[in-house]
């Protein structure tokens, strides 16, 4: 039986241009920290080359493959320019779909994603939004794929549209929906994102998710540089970085009112449980880091 593997970082943009001096170093002291793994999503059909090539040559880093609602607009602009017409959101979204699936079959990934709705932005429109959700859902029914789903203030758009379809599971990222919804998406599959917005003095109703939640449900994430924890304010820059899932598992622990190595352990196996094809890092990743809670 191959070791247990630590932390999982299951949303995590190490490809983003924050990166672009340090990123070696970065990941560096997160794998040093006790980050042994991650799951990078990606955004648009234009960085999907990007993101593979910058990433390469770094250990443990596992790709998923979508595009993010705020980006319909800019993965729209590119099918008509691939297609070199005019395409209406349908033929757009079926153009780029059918991009998606030959980019995961010739590169792999362990999910589709990031995709989702976002009700806090006004553009992309949002029955743009909902059309290019709705086809890659069908990507990963096709592909048997989980799903990392983006839902900001429209949990409950995303759930009923998860719920509908055939899907082998996935996260919900940066989760802040109700109980109700919290329970019923992890009876259904699925596993809760939860980082650093939890970590703010404020974040009360996050704090109480992440106390009383089932166990079972929950996973740990970053979007690292993005979704600063609440101790970020004492850095030159506000970037939230890998290595600060360490010390989410510590704030989880402490919320819980348990031991840091079981929330450790326990979100570990729930990410690999939910994101399958992680279990290969099982085997393929050094596992040399000592989990302690960031001081």
């Amino acid at each position: 039986m191959p070791p247990p593997i630590s932390l999982i970082d299951t949303h995590l943009h190490l490809d983003a241009a924050e990166f672009d001096t340090d990123r070696a170093a970065v990941w560096e002291g997160a794998l040093r920290a006790g980050v042994a793994a991650a799951v990078i999503p990606a955004v648009e059909p234009r960085q999907w080359p990007s993101q593979r090539a910058r990433l390469a040559h770094f250990p443990a880093l596992a790709h998923a493959w979508g595009i993010h609602p705020c980006f319909v607009d800019h993965a729209h602009a590119w099918a008509e320019a691939e297609a070199g017409r005019p395409l209406d959101d349908t033929a757009a979204a079926a153009f780029a779909c059918a991009a998606l699936e030959a980019w995961i079959t010739e590169h792999g990934a362990v999910a589709i994603g990031e995709i989702g709705l976002d009700r806090f932005v006004t553009t992309p429109a949002w029955s743009r939004q909902v059309v290019w959700f709705e086809a890659q859902l069908a990507v990963a029914e096709r592909l048997q794929l989980p799903v990392l789903c983006h839902a900001r203030r429209a949990v409950e758009d995303v759930r009923i549209r998860v719920r509908k379809a055939n899907l082998p599971g996935g996260i919900i990222h940066a989760f802040n929906g109700s109980v109700a919804q919290a329970e019923d998406l992890i009876t259904h599959g699925f596993c809760l994102g939860f980082g650093g917005a939890m970590t703010h003095p404020r974040a009360n109703h996050l704090q109480r998710l992440a106390g009383t939640l089932p166990l079972e449900g929950i996973v740990l994430e970053t979007d690292a540089p993005d979704i600063p924890p609440a101790w970020a304010d004492s850095r030159p820059t506000r970037r939230t970085e890998p290595a600060d899932l360490v010390r989410y598992a510590a704030f989880l622990a402490e919320q819980r009112g348990a031991d840091f190595d079981a929330i450790a352990s326990a979100t570990t196996e729930n990410a690999l449980r939910v994101i399958p094809q992680l279990q290969r890092l099982r085997t393929t990743t050094p596992l040399t880091a000592t989990l302690e809670p960031a001081r």
